[in-house]
């Protein structure tokens, strides 16, 4: 068998071939692209045996996607994505002075996966669809956490200069197009204040709200109410840049709206989409980023405990002495642990064995996220049922052990 570490960077690749033994036979630096690739494949094979296989070819790299990674599996090379985090703590165990260099860290990777890679995660092949997915949902999902940070900043310069639109707004929520027409009309208090009933009422109409001409009035109102404010020269500052995020966030709204027809028709040509769907509080987009941070490679999971302890749900004991003391893990897929708990959030108001689950453990003083975080847990074992056996979810064989009596 064959050792290599890759030190990738965005140009290049530093590449060390290590035997069996640790002995680095060969080290290089590559260039990123078709031509890098193709020595690669040179490189290896000149200390191939003739009846060797790809599989014997074990590669470590700071990464688990990119069309470099997609070309190594798909030679069928064994691939390791690790995190940075593991190589320098490896590091440390080869060189205790701190050195670091590009060819270093591919020695560095390669001795890593000749003497750990039974506590590496292999990079499996997903589909191309759900390659696919991934892209689309991380960039939907992207997009709305860059609009609540902007939505966050224009609130923030409204409560300094602008308390009045805060108040006016809020019942129409500062992200939508109504509020944010509103605030590219008249983002001072001094326009604001003069805006008619009808140029309200307008706004509204287009952005389909009712009842328009009592909510006009009541926006007409607050806006005219005196509040405390800025100079005028400090406002006119204030509205320029408000103006400037108005202007993002009604672009990321058009976005948002694009990209999620793009994730709705990815993931409904995924062939387990029935399977993701009929689980409980899963709809199309929770089921796409579901679907897009597990994958959809075989043999990735040995087991439902594989899967919750990639998912983050399960809980972590530490033990030492008489002290025994259980955690939420830190370490996750932010992604997949935010859906997830999006997942396990919707199907205890839906779902009447999820929620029996979940005031069980309320009844045993577990909190709020505490329980959503063990619901969750539940239902990825679930899923993980399903997506094995290619069955919907059925509550009645999913919680039936939780109502029938216990054996004697």
């Amino acid at each position: 068998m064959l050792f290599v570490g890759d030190d990738w960077a965005e140009d290049h690749h530093d590449v060390e071939i290590q035997d069996v033994h640790g002995r680095a036979v060969r080290a290089a630096r590559l260039p990123e692209g078709v031509d890098g690739m193709t020595r690669f494949h040179e490189l290896v094979a000149g200390f191939l045996p003739d009846d060797a296989k790809p599989s014997d070819v074990l590669v470590c790299i700071e990464t688990d996607r990119g069309p470099w990674v997609r070309a190594l599996v798909a030679a069928g090379y064994q691939v390791y994505g690790v995190n940075p985090k593991q190589a320098a703590r490896h590091r440390e165990l080869l060189s205790l002075s701190g050195a670091k260099s590009d060819k270093a860290d591919a020695h560095t990777l390669a001795d890593m996966v000749r003497t750990r890679r039974h506590q590496l995660r292999q990079v499996a092949a997903d589909s191309d669809i759900a390659e696919a997915v991934k892209v689309v949902a991380r960039a939907h999902q992207t997009l709305i956490w860059e609009r609540t940070r902007h939505t966050l900043r224009l609130r923030a310069a409204l409560r300094d200069y602008f308390p009045a639109a805060l108040a006016a707004y809020q019942p129409l929520t500062l992200t939508g197009a109504d509020a944010l027409e509103l605030l590219a009309k008249a983002p001072t208090p001094a326009a604001a204040a003069k805006l008619t009933i009808g140029q309200i009422s307008a706004v509204l109409k287009k952005a389909r709200r009712r009842d328009l001409v009592a909510k006009a009035a009541a926006i007409q109102q607050v806006l005219r109410t005196e509040h405390l404010g800025q100079a005028d020269i400090v406002a006119g500052a204030y509205a320029a840049t408000v103006r400037a995020t108005v202007a993002i966030l009604q672009t990321l709204n058009t976005e948002i709206r694009t990209l999620e027809g793009q994730v709705e028709a990815h993931f409904g040509q995924h062939p387990d989409a029935e399977v993701y769907l009929s689980q409980p509080g899963i709809g199309v987009i929770l089921g796409a980023r579901v679907l897009a941070e597990f994958g959809d490679a075989d043999g990735r999971y040995a087991d439902a405990k594989s899967r919750k302890n990639y998912a983050g749900t399960a809980p972590i004991t530490r033990q030492s002495g008489k002290s025994k003391t259980v955690h939420a893990r830190f370490i996750h897929n932010d992604r997949l642990v935010d859906a997830l708990h999006m997942q396990a959030g919707a199907a205890i108001l839906h779902d009447p064995g999820v929620r029996a689950y979940y005031d069980e453990l309320r009844g045993r003083e577990v909190g709020h996220n505490a329980a959503l975080r063990q619901v969750g847990n539940r239902l990825v074992g679930i899923l993980h049922g399903c997506l094995k056996t290619t069955t919907r979810y059925d509550q009645t064989t999913a919680w039936s052990h939780r109502t029938q009596p216990a054996a004697a």
